[in-house]
C-alpha cells in the first residue's frame, strides 16, 4: 500500500473520532500540507508532513507508516510522528489544567440554595485568584 487517503488515514491513527470528522475536517481547510489545503480524497504518502488544526490547537504530525482500517491506540502510535511544537503542546496541556469531573453533591442533598450557590462561587473566585497569582 502505497497511499492512502488522508481522511481514513487521520481517523485510522486515532487524530479525529470518527471518519465523518476527519472528512468536514478536510472540506474546512483545517488539513494542510505545507500551504495546500486537503481535500478528503487526497491521497497521502509515506514521508508527508502534514498540518491539523483541531479545537484551536495546530498540530503537525509526520506520517511514518500507511493503514486504512482503525486500531487501537498502542498500534496507532507507531504509524505516525508527533511534530507538534513545544508551544503548542504546552497550550493543549495547559487547556486541560483544572478541567476535572463536576462536582458532586450528596445523595439526597438537592439543589444548592442561593445562599449557597454563592458561597461555592465566592470559594472558586478565590481559588482560581490565588491560582493565578502563583505565575
Amino acid at each position: 500500500m502505497e497511499k492512502v487517503r488522508i481522511d481514513k488515514w487521520l481517523w485510522s491513527v486515532r487524530i479525529f473520532k470518527s471518519r465523518s470528522i476527519s472528512t468536514d475536517a478536510c472540506k474546512s481547510n483545517k488539513v494542510k500540507i505545507g500551504d495546500k489545503n486537503l481535500k478528503p480524497s487526497y491521497l497521502v504518502r509515506v514521508g508527508e508532513r502534514v498540518d491539523v488544526s483541531k479545537e484551536g490547537f495546530n498540530l503537525t504530525f509526520e506520517v511514518v507508516a500507511l493503514i486504512n482500517k482503525r486500531v487501537s491506540a498502542t498500534l496507532a502510535q507507531p504509524c505516525y510522528k508527533n511534530l507538534t511544537s513545544e508551544e503548542e503542546l504546552n497550550k493543549y496541556k495547559h487547556w486541560f489544567i483544572g478541567k476535572s469531573a463536576p462536582e458532586r453533591r450528596e445523595k439526597g442533598a438537592g439543589r444548592p440554595t442561593k445562599r449557597e450557590r454563592r458561597d461555592i462561587d465566592d470559594f472558586k473566585d478565590d481559588f482560581v485568584l490565588w491560582d493565578e497569582d502563583e505565575d
